[in-house]
């Protein structure tokens, strides 16, 4: 397995084609805008200079990675070639469903079809095309070039050897595979977006303020980052997402989503990708100030 096929050149995408160049496979990165490919190659550039700046690679380390991927804004010549496809497109059910459908036509008969979603069903998507067997649920976690974790998700009509071959060429990438099956928000998701759900709810609620409730999770419970710091990280929108897909799937009132996080999403703060969500991100920067909405 050597021809990989990444649909999507957003944060998840760009990062998942760098891990697989990086570990030696040839890359076809898909997006139908050519200016978000060219977004997708810098960041890439970027973060193979950080990299060499921490002698983790060589400069020849860095071209050859980036002479492994190729772009294309096609979906069909992108994954003609393709020994696996990972879709890595916006999390919404109706584009992955038709991205699925189309992956199934123009991809060879062989070729695993894999999704990055973190929450919609594999079993779901998979009955979108005539391969459900080739089909699973590969969630990397982002950042991808740093996080160890990959979530190996079967559906229902996963085959064994597709769940083997990707848990294999999760170790290729030095990453730690874990078998999870195809229930709403899988695990990583599962337990992570209530808790945040909740840290908005105390929000919401008056019992503490931003900088409280993530330092209390920081220093108290030995969390890197604040839940309210991490759902801006994550997008706001993304964590709204996921909590209706939990709500509505496993229809239990504790998923619901907190209001608060609704109206923020309505209003477009979004978190780091919009400039503000509970915190003020601007780029370069690195300090960590409140929203004003939250003063």
């Amino acid at each position: 397995m050597k021809e990989i096929a990444v649909i999507g050149a957003g944060t998840m995408g760009n990062g998942i084609a760098h891990v697989f160049a990086q570990s030696g496979f040839n890359v076809t990165l898909i997006d139908v805008q050519e200016a978000a490919l060219e977004r997708a190659l810098s960041t890439i550039s970027r973060n193979l200079d950080r990299l060499i700046k921490k002698e983790k690679i060589s400069n020849e380390d860095k071209e050859a990675t980036l002479g492994r991927i190729q772009t294309s804004t096609t979906l069909e010549s992108g994954v003609a070639q393709a020994d696996l496809v990972v879709e890595a497109a916006t999390e919404r059910t109706d584009l992955k469903l038709n991205i699925f459908k189309a992956m199934d036509a123009a991809a060879p008969a062989g070729c695993i079809l894999a999704t990055n979603t973190s929450s919609i069903s594999i079993t779901q998507i998979a009955a979108a095309t005539d391969r459900p067997e080739q089909v699973i649920g590969m969630h990397f976690m982002n950042p991808v070039p740093v996080m160890k974790l990959v979530e190996v998700i079967r559906g229902y009509a996963t085959s064994d050897a597709t769940c083997s071959a990707v848990m294999e060429l999760s170790k290729a990438l030095g990453k730690v595979p874990v078998e999870v099956n195809d229930y709403p928000g899988f695990v990583a998701n599962r337990i992570l977006m209530p808790m945040i759900n909740e840290a908005i709810i105390t929000l919401h609620e008056g019992v503490a303020d931003v900088e409280a409730i993530d330092t209390v999770m920081k220093l108290g419970m030995a969390h890197p980052m604040g839940p309210l710091q991490l759902a801006d990280f994550i997008g706001l929108d993304v964590c709204l997402s996921i909590l209706r897909v939990l709500h509505e799937g496993l229809g239990n009132p504790k998923y619901a989503p907190c209001p608060l996080l609704v109206n923020m999403v309505t209003a477009g703060h979004l978190g780091v990708k919009s400039g503000q969500g509970f915190y003020v991100h601007t780029r370069g920067s690195k300090d960590l100030l409140v929203a004003p909405n939250f003063q």
